[in-house]
């Protein structure tokens, strides 16, 4: 077919990391020092256009006119929950949608990030899981979360201050079964030209693909979490399918392994708690003797009240049971925490994002609702 009747596809910058953007430069005739001027514009900044980028001469931004574009994912709804959360729903087409949700507090600003358009690993206590798997996003999908994000919010805010401190790979997908999207997109993260953000504020959440954890460890060692759920194999085979492959004892020697080089000197265990399942005294005390035990790591437990839908046949753990399950953690001086539930009045608390594009765009009784239907744009 003739090319003015289908040009070719303009190229996204959203999905380069520096390096990566400075050889795509080059290819065009331009120096690194380009490449960053322009990464700077992009994700410092905001800029969608090029024409906005006025230290760039007029000869490379009409050349980049001609063969790139800047472009975020459409987005089919925002949500605004009583507590501040605020949840973006994006189109990645083909009927598939990825969500992303902003959690604000008074030190910090976190953005909990998808990597995949559903997820293939099935955990039995997450709905998102129950959707099954359609796709990995690629590096400008992953990124361009963060890019509307953080210059919507500053828009909202009225500043030109970094509105988003944190950023967890906790949304959709299982992140180390996308790894070579992932990897370029936390580059961007921690690039002073682009978000400028720490090792330790960077945080990759995985339900134990061990081989990955290695490698992340030697190409991009950010903070990592790890979701156990159960002290023993058995049951953690029944709520995490993949420890068939990766048991416990194979996973905690990954964390070590990790801990050389990671940004922290911990490793976060999430621990989802299931009424009746996983909760009693007795498996905590497993739990304690599985990471204070010779096959022991250094850690932090995140114990998580389980957020429940119809197709899981589970349950939420009592307040009481919580309490008791973390006393018994602490008393054996692991350092343990009881993750806060935030905006599950609009389904954006952990383990609620399903991104069925149908059910997520209606509206809930306690929800503001603030839909955005303009494709593609800027939010700067």
């Amino acid at each position: 077919m003739d090319a003015a009747v289908n040009p070719p596809a303009l190229t996204n910058l959203l999905g380069f990391d520096l390096d990566g953007l400075a050889a795509y430069c080059e290819q065009l005739g331009e120096k690194r020092f380009r490449a960053t001027q322009l990464f700077r514009w992009i994700h410092q900044k905001g800029a969608s256009e090029f024409d906005q980028m006025t230290d760039l001469a007029k000869s490379l931004r009409d050349k980049l006119a001609g063969q790139a574009q800047i472009t975020a994912l459409p987005v089919i709804s925002e949500h605004i929950s009583t507590d501040g959360t605020v949840k973006w729903l994006f189109d990645v087409g083909a009927g598939n949608a990825v969500e992303a949700v902003f959690i604000p507090e008074t030190d910090r600003g976190t953005l909990c990030i998808s990597s995949q358009a559903g997820c293939a690993v099935g955990c039995r206590f997450c709905s998102t899981g129950h959707q099954g798997f359609s796709r990995n996003l690629d590096t400008s999908e992953i990124i361009a979360q963060l890019w509307f994000a953080e210059h919507s919010l500053r828009k909202r805010f009225s500043t030109t201050e970094r509105v988003i401190s944190n950023v967890v790979m906790m949304g959709m997908g299982e992140p180390l079964q996308n790894y070579s999207a992932l990897v370029p997109a936390l580059r961007m993260m921690l690039d002073d030209h682009g978000y400028g953000l720490s090792r330790r504020r960077v945080t990759v959440s995985t339900s134990g693909v061990v081989p990955m954890i290695d490698r992340l460890r030697d190409d991009c060692p950010v903070a990592l979490a790890v979701s156990l759920h159960a002290p023993t194999d058995p049951l953690r085979d029944q709520l995490v399918p993949l420890n068939k492959k990766y048991p416990i004892a194979e996973l905690l020697e990954a964390c070590r392994r990790y801990l050389d080089k990671a940004p922290r000197d911990f490793i976060t265990f999430e621990y989802c708690m299931l009424d009746g399942v996983n909760d009693t005294p007795e498996q905590a005390h497993a739990l304690v003797d599985l990471l204070r035990g010779g096959a022991g790591v250094s850690c932090k437990i995140n114990l998580i009240p389980f957020n429940p839908f119809p197709a899981s046949g589970l349950k939420r753990s009592a307040n009481e049971r919580v309490k008791a399950f973390a006393e018994i953690l602490l008393q054996a001086g692991l350092v343990t925490t009881v993750r806060k539930t935030r905006g599950d009045d609009i389904d954006a608390a952990c383990g609620q994002l399903a991104g069925e594009v149908q059910d997520r765009t209606q509206a809930h009784v306690r929800m503001v609702r603030a839909p955005i239907v303009v494709k593609g744009a800027s939010p700067s």
